[in-house]
């Protein structure tokens, strides 16, 4: 911080907004914070001067110079109502949240902060600080502490009634055990956020985000027909917003040719994450198992780095790989593997591998030579209807008898 103060006036923040360069216009900033004065006007001018100066240090990449900041605003907290100074620390965490590459700065900023709430009595900002904290280590896989924190902050936000809040906190628990694979426990906390949405009045951004879950969990259980209309739902309030979440809720392939057939919405969303989505769908639609390779490796950065995209995507490479699989050897009794690798236009080994899991999970009948190098396909074994007949006499006798005893015991009442 400069060593000097700066009058606390609308002329100072002008002076900064037309500085020459960032560091004149960030000294000023911290020349305005630096004016003892304490009046309304003064007071006024100085929130102003913070929100301009954490833009300008996040666009600098100045995380640590935010942090510090933090500390240096608290004797300036206690003067002004705490609704501001919520608004004002939050902001600041936002801040830093927009330079890259800064998870663990602002899991410790947040800890921080909780810490300074606890024993300032701030509830109102530490439960919302707690929240951001849980996702901060949910997106750092640190689940098991994020669920501790969860767990206890959920109680205390029901206790107040705070609905909006709750909303957003069962929501994040949802996401949590989504992560862990605990889909029960994931659908249960989503009921939760929607019972309590459904009190309050919820801004489109957090409709839509709890339409996106709704979309991913129904996916999960696949049931593709309902999770493609929470995904629609979810596009339609992003793209309401412009929020660049939008084009993440497009995850069926039946949206790709929805968004190219409306001009507007088609530009405003080509790029590379449209395009992966056409490539997969193209690759679906023909079958063709060397597109969808192809489509993997030239969108690897959309496919493969979106934990449940990627796992969709895994699913139906499978799903494809078994059906071309069984479509080529249908008409065989026996075939070298090599053969088949090279209709499929795969590695042999991999195609050896797969038809091996195939035999072990009984999608056909057959057994694999390795000597030879062949595959030998059985015919499909004919069931002997002599053994469902029998078990259904043996069980029809049991009712008899069961009956008979029944009758037998009356009489000798």
């Amino acid at each position: 911080m400069s060593s000097s103060h700066v009058p606390a006036t609308t002329d100072s923040l002008f002076q900064a907004a037309e500085a020459k360069n960032p560091a004149e216009a960030i000294s000023i900033l911290y020349g305005v914070l630096e004016n003892p004065s304490s009046s309304s006007e003064a007071l006024r001018i100085k929130e102003q001067a913070i929100n301009n100066l954490s833009d300008l240090l996040s666009r600098e990449g100045r995380a640590k110079d935010l942090q510090n900041l933090l500390t240096q605003l608290r004797p300036f907290f206690s003067l002004i109502p705490k609704a501001k100074t919520a608004k004002i620390v939050r902001g600041i965490v936002d801040a830093v949240a927009k330079i890259p590459g800064t998870s663990d700065l602002q899991i410790s900023l947040c800890k921080e902060i909780v810490q300074w709430t606890r024993a300032e009595k701030r509830t109102f900002l530490r439960q919302r600080i707690e929240a951001r904290l849980a996702a901060l280590l949910m997106e750092n896989k640190e689940y098991s502490e994020a669920l501790n924190l969860l767990s206890g902050l959920i109680k205390e936000v029901r206790r107040l009634d705070d609905k909006l809040l709750l909303v957003e906190i069962d929501l994040l628990e949802s996401k949590l055990h989504f992560s862990l694979r605990n889909l029960p426990k994931a659908k249960a906390a989503l009921t939760a956020a929607r019972t309590a949405a459904n009190a309050i009045y919820v801004p489109p951004a957090q409709q839509g985000t709890i339409d996106l879950q709704s979309g991913i969990l129904h996916a999960e259980e696949k049931d593709y027909k309902t999770a493609y209309s929470y995904f629609f739902e979810a596009f339609e309030a992003f793209n309401a917003l412009e929020d660049p979440q939008a084009i993440y809720s497009l995850n069926q392939a039946d949206d790709v040719a929805g968004i190219i057939s409306s001009p507007k919405v088609g530009l405003q969303y080509q790029g590379p994450e449209l395009d992966a989505m056409k490539a997969i769908a193209d690759a679906h639609s023909k079958r063709s198992l060397k597109l969808f390779e192809i489509a993997l490796q030239n969108f690897r950065t959309q496919l493969d780095e979106d934990p449940i995209v990627h796992r969709h995507l895994s699913s139906l490479y499978d799903t494809l790989l078994e059906q071309n699989l069984c479509r080529l050897i249908e008409p065989f009794s026996r075939v070298e593997i090599a053969h088949i690798a090279e209709l499929i236009e795969l590695p042999a080994q991999h195609v050896e591998k797969k038809l091996s899991q195939m035999i072990l999970d009984k999608k056909f009948a057959g057994t694999l030579d390795q000597g030879a190098g062949c595959l030998i396909i059985f015919d499909d074994p004919k069931t002997d209807a002599i053994y469902p007949a029998t078990l259904e006499t043996i069980s029809n006798m049991e009712k008899v008898v069961d009956s008979l005893y029944a009758r037998s015991a009356k009489i000798m009442a």
